[in-house]
């Protein structure tokens, strides 16, 4: 993967180094091996893949209120009978953990009492992440060379403001595809929590401009509003609308919609959601959410990581609870366009996840497409054992 900028790491040595000799200094680590197979009905081949991904960290706690964190990213891989991206195996179902190494975090940070600063390479995460998000799922995760700005002047009321000057995709700095990698943005993120009495307002304006391709810049105003069920109040809600158009140099001309709703239940220890949402399209183009979390949206399939040209509606209704110390969940989801409301099909998702002793937990996770035709049918397995920590 790319080496690092060495102007941004000289610069955080010399913001960093005066206080060293006083810092709290800690390591932190995350071990996450993971086997997974895909059989999609459009590819000859099935897709089998066995990574193994290890981060470390050392974060150091500068004194008076300053934080700097430095995080190394390593995948290595089992065999190559997947399309990684960057391996060039097309014939066989993409699975997006290439192996390389990178620079994955490297910021400094203050926090005072009413307001906090970071500047550097980092996580950044809004919400539920439907339009900003770090794509934990894949083994190199997502992260922005960004300045963020947090002002809490009240209890409950959060204001952030965050400028993003590149995004580093989940694909890896070796893939085919150079605008898979990475991409140079100008991008002004701007989100406003208030938080009462168990409930969460939000409203944001997500003004996304995309340097390299500009036809990807959008301008996207929405509100949010989650009130979820606990074991006190047993119905909850999550609902969310937002509008999105051209932005900065983008040449295209339309006016997309966005909604979510989603009630909830909690009882008997299993948590019921019903579920809405809406990908709205115009003029044969649609409603996009490049810097999102893809994956946890509109099945783990990933059939609709890029919205289809005639939108998408998405029905679903979803399960989880506990037996014992095992969490389940389970959920079905049925697809049409929003143009003509055509059926694009149906998906079952299932997952089982066990904590292990300390610091270690199992995942294992199937996910079941049938087309109506849209793409074609696809199966997923996922089998995962991860490890974290920190010391001291």
């Amino acid at each position: 993967m790319s080496s690092v900028r060495l102007p941004t790491i000289g610069l955080l040595v010399l913001l960093v180094a005066p206080s060293v000799a006083e810092a709290g200094v800690g390591v932190e680590w995350n071990l996450r091996a993971r086997h997974e197979s895909v059989d999609d009905a459009a590819l000859v081949h099935d897709a089998s893949a066995q990574t193994l991904r290890l981060r470390a960290a050392v974060r150091a706690a500068l004194g008076r209120g300053w934080t700097g964190l430095v995080e190394i990213e390593a995948i290595a891989n089992a065999g190559n009978d997947y399309n990684s991206g960057s391996n060039g195996r097309s014939a066989w179902p993409s699975i997006t953990d290439a192996k390389g190494s990178e620079l994955n975090q490297a910021w400094l940070g203050w926090r005072g009492t009413k307001g906090a600063v970071t500047a550097g390479r980092q996580r950044i995460v809004l919400d539920n992440q439907r339009f900003i998000g770090n794509s934990g799922w894949r083994q190199n995760e997502q992260t922005f060379d960004a300045v963020v700005f947090e002002s809490t002047p009240a209890k409950g009321l959060t204001f952030q403001y965050a400028w993003l000057g590149r995004v580093h995709r989940v694909a890896g700095d070796e893939a085919l595809d150079p605008w898979a990698r990475e991409r140079r943005l100008s991008t002004s993120l701007l989100h406003a929590t208030l938080d009462r009495s168990g409930q969460q307002w939000t409203a944001y304006a997500y003004l996304h401009d995309d340097r390299d391709v500009a036809a990807a810049s959008t301008a996207t105003y929405g509100l949010r509003w989650t009130r979820p069920p606990s074991a006190a109040r047993h119905l909850g809600v999550s609902a969310e609308i937002a509008r999105q158009t051209p932005y900065a140099d983008n040449p295209g001309h339309f006016g997309h919609s966005y909604w979510l709703i989603e009630p909830a239940l909690m009882t008997g220890g299993i948590t019921w959601k019903l579920g809405w949402e809406h990908l709205g399209a115009d003029n044969g183009h649609s409603l996009q959410t490049p810097l999102a979390t893809l994956h946890a949206f509109n099945g783990w399939a990933d059939k609709f990581l890029v919205t289809p040209p005639d939108g998408l509606d998405d029905a679903y209704a979803l399960a989880t609870g506990k037996i014992g110390k095992l969490t389940w969940t389970g959920s079905l989801h049925d697809y049409h366009s929003v143009v003509d409301s055509r059926r694009y099909g149906q998906e079952y998702d299932v997952s089982l996840a066990l904590p292990l002793r300390a610091g270690w937990a199992g995942l294992v996770k199937f996910a079941d497409y049938h087309s109506d035709g849209f793409a074609r049918d696809t199966r997923k397995l996922w089998v995962q054992l991860e490890y974290a920590g920190s010391h001291p």
